[in-house]
C-alpha cells in the first residue's frame, strides 16, 4: 500500500493545480451539464467533455508559467467585468437618491447626490471641476 501511496505523491508532485480560471471552468461546466441534462443536445455534451478534458489538462500540467499567463489574462477580464457589473448593481440600488456621472477630463465614475438642476462638481480623483446637469 506504501509504495502505490509512494507513486501517486510522485505523480502529483510538480503538477499546477486548480486556479481561479480553473474553479471558473468546474462552474461553466456544472451549468453546461445541467443545461445538457434538460435539453439532451450531443453538441452540448461534447462541449461539456471537452471543457472538462481542458480543466484537468490545466491542473494536471507541469507548465507552470503558461498556467500562470493564462490565469492573470482570466484575472485582468474578470476584474474589469466585475467592476462593470458593480457599477450597475449600484446604479439599480441608488436610482432614487443618487446620480453616476463621468468626469469629462479623467473619465472617472462619480457617483452625485439627487438635485435637480445645473451644478458645478469637483472630480475627487483629478480634481477639476466641471458643470453636471441632473433632470
Amino acid at each position: 500500500m506504501n509504495s502505490f501511496k509512494n507513486r501517486l505523491a510522485h505523480f502529483f508532485s510538480g503538477r499546477y493545480g486548480i486556479d481561479s480560471l480553473g474553479y471558473f471552468n468546474f462552474a461553466v461546466y456544472a451549468v453546461l451539464c445541467i443545461v445538457n441534462a434538460i435539453f439532451r443536445s450531443p453538441i452540448m455534451q461534447i462541449l461539456t467533455l471537452l471543457l472538462a478534458l481542458i480543466a484537468v489538462y490545466r491542473m494536471m500540467s507541469r507548465n507552470h508559467v503558461k498556467r500562470l499567463a493564462e490565469n492573470r489574462r482570466y484575472l485582468a477580464i474578470w476584474s474589469s467585468v466585475r467592476i462593470f457589473l458593480k457599477l450597475q448593481v449600484d446604479r439599480i440600488r441608488y436610482v432614487r437618491t443618487d446620480r453616476f456621472r463621468r468626469c469629462k477630463h479623467c473619465r472617472a465614475i462619480i457617483k452625485l447626490p439627487y438635485r435637480h438642476g445645473s451644478h458645478t462638481v469637483k472630480c475627487p480623483k483629478c480634481g477639476k471641476k466641471f458643470d453636471v446637469r441632473i433632470i
